[in-house]
């Protein structure tokens, strides 16, 4: 045994942020430099507009989306990409998520 304490185990990297896999998913669809709109993101997610306008809004107040409001003719828009912190806390969490696989001797994602 040795004095030196234990790492913490991967899932304590675990953004809770992604915990909805609608959120999970937006993000994971919002790569750097890609910008979708509403319309775009509910077909891609396959999920209805107040699950997504929530996500939207629960990412946003965290800092990992930003999302921009216009017009495409006389129809109003809603314009959503993620940010550099949101693609590094995605990036983690993509990380942690394979440690944990690793720790069980599952194959390398």
């Amino acid at each position: 045994m040795t004095d030196r304490p234990a790492a913490p185990h991967p899932r304590t990297r675990l953004d809770d942020n992604f915990a909805s896999p609608i959120r999970f998913s937006l993000l994971a669809s919002l790569g750097d430099g890609i910008e979708l709109d509403f319309a775009t993101l509910r077909e891609i997610l396959q999920c209805g507009d107040s699950p997504l306008s929530k996500a939207i809004t629960h990412l946003q107040a965290a800092g990992y989306v930003i999302a921009r409001k216009g017009s495409l003719g006389s129809r109003p828009r809603t314009w959503v990409y993620s940010t550099a912190a949101g693609r590094a806390a995605f990036a983690g969490h993509l990380q942690a998520l394979r440690e944990i696989v690793a720790l069980g001797g599952g194959p390398a994602l």
